[in-house]
């Protein structure tokens, strides 16, 4: 009732407008009918002219992807095998390479290879340029046929031909799949006191899985200071960045998100815990960092909770919403645009690091180095300008030479430990002059 009085009202004080929009309204049906028709007339055209039978179903099929390819490079159709794989990757596991990939001028292009995958241990790099699959050119492949064709059963083989800029020409790279279990959390200790953390995606356990690292942690010893690694970290779920900074942030607003719908519009704020981390923080993130790892970054940037250090990041800023279809399948769809708590939309722009510190790839770590090329939501077609300003992995003990090693091949690693033991020298003189 009360919607009615509000429209009501509204088009008695504004009757002009409303004739308007009504008569545009009535003009946008009759072009979607008119573009309908010329659809079904091509269809049938098809059906009955076409060098050979065709499937409607395909035909269909063919003609929502490429609607949803023209809007912007996150929204897709998902066929019922596609969309259960897709309930699985967020809840546990799949069988493939391990990489996220996004397609850029129509070829397949490497996000990030997730850790400790086939292709991680391959030497995969963001930026890459996958050419082929099994000798198959990928230009104008769809992102869910790709996707399709690198999944497969455990312990089968595949090869890619990779471009990469400086080679001369493309480089094949057999590859054998493997269960992706998506172990998101990762932690050593680099010195009594110093955690390092890496999160490799957001997943459902997330946040779970962290919490449990700092108890851990904690039950050794204190902990003084964190090294928070959001490298060539893709993204995935929503709830997930927003808990991962709530664990850090005791108030004030995380994420917001607009869109079109206003049941879009949300904000999510951050809520004062039991235990309160007021430790040191460093992040880091690179080209690689996308998403939900922004989100984490862009909060405790702006909350001031955190230094942030690395190299620019991605720039995704748009939110994608799954709906399930009536036959199984599935849509995902682009539906806001998210903010940081400054009001700032990352949107093809990314996350500036406090301090800018390039990877350095004479470091001989292949598998970690950052592609000078590295592509960002910037360089991919339609996207959005920005218009505003298996099983828990066993526990292991890292030995000390191992720490020195990784240390000496991870320039950024360097700087963030350093950076880190500089603040919590600063932070225990303080306590040390509150006392006296």
């Amino acid at each position: 009732m009360k919607k009615i009085c509000f429209l009501f009202c509204f088009l008695f004080v504004l009757p002009v407008p409303s004739v308007f929009a009504e008569a545009d309204n009535q003009q946008q049906e009759t072009d979607t009918y008119k573009n309908l028709e010329t659809f079904a007339n091509v269809l049938n055209l098809l059906q009955q002219h076409y060098v050979y039978e065709i499937s409607s179903h395909d035909v269909i099929i063919g003609a929502i992807n490429g609607m949803l390819t023209s809007l912007d490079p996150h929204s897709s159709y998902m066929s019922p095998e596609d969309f259960q794989e897709l309930q699985a990757e967020t809840k546990g596991s799949f069988s493939g390479i391990g990489i996220e990939i996004t397609v850029r001028d129509g070829v397949l292009t490497v996000v990030s290879p997730i850790e400790g995958t086939p292709a991680y241990r391959q030497g995969i790099q963001a930026g890459d340029q996958i050419v082929k699959i099994n000798g198959q050119m990928t230009k104008d492949m769809t992102l869910m046929d790709a996707v399709k064709q690198l999944r497969g059963d455990r312990g089968s083989k595949l090869t890619i031909s990779i471009h990469r800029k400086g080679w001369q020409g493309l480089q094949d790279m057999a590859l054998v799949r493997d269960v992706i279990p998506l172990h998101s959390v990762k932690s050593l200790q680099l010195e009594p006191g110093l955690l390092y953390v890496r999160i490799t995606n957001f997943q459902s356990t997330t946040t779970r899985d962290f919490r449990k690292v700092l108890q851990q942690a904690v039950s050794k010893h204190p902990i003084e200071g964190l090294i928070l690694d959001l490298r060539n970290n893709p993204g995935g779920l929503l709830d997930q960045a927003v808990k991962i900074s709530d664990v850090f942030i005791d108030s004030g607003i995380i994420v917001s998100t607009k869109g079109r719908d206003p049941e879009q519009d949300m904000v999510f704020e951050a809520h004062r815990g039991t235990g309160r981390f007021d430790f040191p923080m460093i992040v880091l993130v690179n080209g690689g960092s996308a998403s939900a790892s922004e989100i984490v970054a862009g909060a405790l940037q702006d909350h001031h909770r955190a230094i942030i250090v690395g190299t620019e990041t991605f720039g995704k800023g748009s939110v994608q919403t799954i709906v399930p279809l009536p036959d199984g399948a599935g849509l995902r769809l682009t539906t806001a645009r998210y903010y940081t708590p400054s009001g700032d939309s990352i949107q093809a722009t990314g996350i500036t690091p406090d301090m800018v510190v390039p990877f350095e790839e004479q470091s001989g770590n292949e598998s970690d180095k950052e592609n000078n090329w590295s592509v960002r939501e910037k360089d991919l077609p339609h996207h959005f300008e920005n218009n505003d300003g298996k099983d828990k992995e066993k526990s292991k003990t890292t030995s000390p030479r191992e720490i020195e090693q990784r240390l000496a091949t991870d320039n950024q690693l360097r700087t963030a430990l350093f950076l880190l033991k500089n603040l919590n020298a600063k932070g225990k003189t303080r306590n040390m002059e509150q006392q006296e």
